[in-house]
C-alpha cells in the first residue's frame, strides 16, 4: 500500500469497535503517521490491517500508557483488524510475523497488546497464545464496558 487509505482503515475500524475501540479520521490518520508497523491488505478497500506503535509515540491511550509505564521498549499493536472475507487466509499471522521482524531489527524487546477479557474474544485469545504471548497484567476500562487482559511476547523468531 503506497499510501495508507485512512478512511477506508477507518470504514474498517468502526465496523469492528466491540473489539477495538472507536475512532475519528483524524485519530486514525494520527495512528497512521507515527505507525511502527502498518501491515495492510486490500481487496477492494482496507480489507484486514495491523498497526502498532512504539513506546515513543503520543498517544493517550490507556492501554497503551500502561505498557509505557512498565517497558522501556517495545512496541504496542493498537490495533488489528481483518475483514470477515479475509478471514482463515493467514493475514493475522502475516502481520505478526513482520512485526516480529520489524521490532527484533530495531532492538525492540517485546510486542505488547490487549485482548479483550470482557466482552470475551476467544479467537484472539487463542491466536496470541499460540504466538506466545503471555498474561502480564490486565485493567477494566471504566466508562468503556471493556476488561482487557494485557499480553506481551518477547522479540525475535517464535
Amino acid at each position: 500500500m503506497s499510501a495508507p487509505d485512512a478512511r477506508a482503515m477507518l470504514a474498517l475500524n468502526q465496523a469492528h469497535v466491540v473489539e477495538t475501540s472507536s475512532l475519528d479520521l483524524a485519530g486514525m490518520q494520527a495512528l497512521i503517521d507515527q505507525a511502527f508497523y502498518l501491515g495492510t491488505c486490500e481487496a477492494g478497500g482496507a480489507e484486514a490491517f495491523l498497526l502498532a506503535v512504539d513506546q515513543d509515540a503520543d498517544y493517550a491511550s490507556p492501554n497503551f500508557r500502561w505498557f509505557r509505564a512498565r517497558y522501556p521498549r517495545f512496541v504496542y499493536i493498537d490495533r488489528v483488524i481483518v475483514a470477515p472475507s479475509q478471514r482463515q487466509k493467514g493475514w493475522g499471522r502475516r502481520f505478526y510475523s513482520a512485526l516480529f521482524d520489524a521490532a527484533a531489527a530495531a532492538g525492540h524487546t517485546v510486542v505488547a497488546c490487549e485482548v479483550n477479557a470482557e466482552p470475551p474474544n476467544p479467537a484472539s485469545d487463542a491466536f496470541h497464545k499460540a504466538l506466545g504471548f503471555a498474561e502480564v497484567g490486565s485493567a477494566v476500562l471504566a466508562g468503556r464496558g471493556k476488561t482487557v487482559t494485557y499480553l506481551v511476547r518477547a522479540c525475535g523468531p517464535g
